[in-house]
């Protein structure tokens, strides 16, 4: 069975996201975050304490995005991935890593330099640079959703969970209230994904089900159950 070592609506949401629409079975083992410093024993596993973690027989893998890849194409055939004999077969392996190396990086340092530095390391300015770079990256988003619905091959891919990953962390910024129409439009259409909804109420049932005092999380999660 497949294994994933996860945080909160963290990267590793993901995999998760991905399996879920794949109904792939797995099991899930939910750690407090950061996990290098709230789980050291984690760091038996993954010696850099990042997460996610899959396990999968002897597969190891530490990226979200390329976990992605890998569950759509080795647990397939899936719709979910796109061939390389299809046309946007370089579209979407684009977007996959856009998600990733483009829009959640510089979310990354809003999130360290305000929230999860300690009071005196914080710095407002390199956070608020930071978010103006995320939000004019968006800008690609926008304009190739004016004529479609999901970013390539006419489907929802991994390609999706990747950018849409990126959007669900500008919601716990609080820098959804930015997205230009398209990309709001976008970000509705993948939260109305039973998928989506499946992974998040697993990740918060493991969290119950682990005893996690979900007031106590150093991620800045904001539960939301959808409908």
């Amino acid at each position: 069975m497949i294994e994933l070592y996860h945080c909160i609506d963290a990267r590793s949401f993901r995999p998760l996201w991905t399996m879920e629409e794949m109904g792939l079975r797995y099991r899930l083992h939910l750690l407090p975050f950061p996990p290098r410093v709230a789980a050291p024993a984690y760091k038996q596993l993954n010696a850099l304490g990042t997460i996610p973690l899959v396990l999968d027989g002897t597969v190891r893998m530490t990226e979200s995005s390329a976990i992605c890849q890998y569950l759509a194409t080795r647990h397939g055939p899936s719709p979910l991935a796109v061939d390389v004999a299809e046309a946007d077969y370089g579209a979407f392996l684009n977007w996959l890593h856009f998600g990733e190396a483009t829009l959640t990086f510089p979310q990354t340092l809003v999130l360290r330099y305000t929230r999860l530095e300690p009071p005196e390391r914080r710095h407002a300015d390199v956070a608020s640079d930071y978010a103006k770079w995320f939000l004019a990256r968006l800008r690609a988003i926008e304009a190739v959703l004016a004529d479609r619905q999901w970013l390539c091959a006419g489907r929802f891919t991994v390609a999706d969970v990747s950018v849409g990953y990126a959007l669900l962390l500008a919601r716990q910024l609080s820098l959804h209230e930015q997205f230009g129409p398209q990309v709001a439009a976008y970000w509705a259409r993948l939260q109305a994904r039973e998928g989506f909804t499946r992974a998040s109420r697993a990740q918060w049932a493991a969290a119950e089900a682990a005893g996690l005092n979900l007031d106590q999380w150093g991620m800045p999660v904001q539960r939301v159950d959808p409908a």
